[in-house]
């Protein structure tokens, strides 16, 4: 019985570090893009997008060495 016990109770708390460690990591790779600042080598793009859930207009600025976007937050 002791064992059952164990058995449930190490997957339930595998489970639950699961969902802590996903939660912690959820698209941090967007939410590092976006700024009022935009960093350096950065040159602006005539692309604008509207962020549909806080309806904020995003800038879309290009790094053309590395291929990287930047999402600059306007007013």
């Amino acid at each position: 019985m002791k064992w059952i016990i164990g058995f449930y109770g190490i997957q339930i708390l595998l489970f639950i570090a699961i969902i802590i460690i996903s939660w912690l990591i959820w698209d941090k790779r967007f939410k590092r893009k976006h700024g009022r600042e935009v960093p350096k080598g950065f040159i602006p793009t005539n692309e604008v997008n509207i962020d549909p859930t806080t309806k904020k207009k995003l800038i879309v600025y290009y790094n053309p060495d590395t291929g990287e976007r930047f999402y600059k937050e306007e007013d």
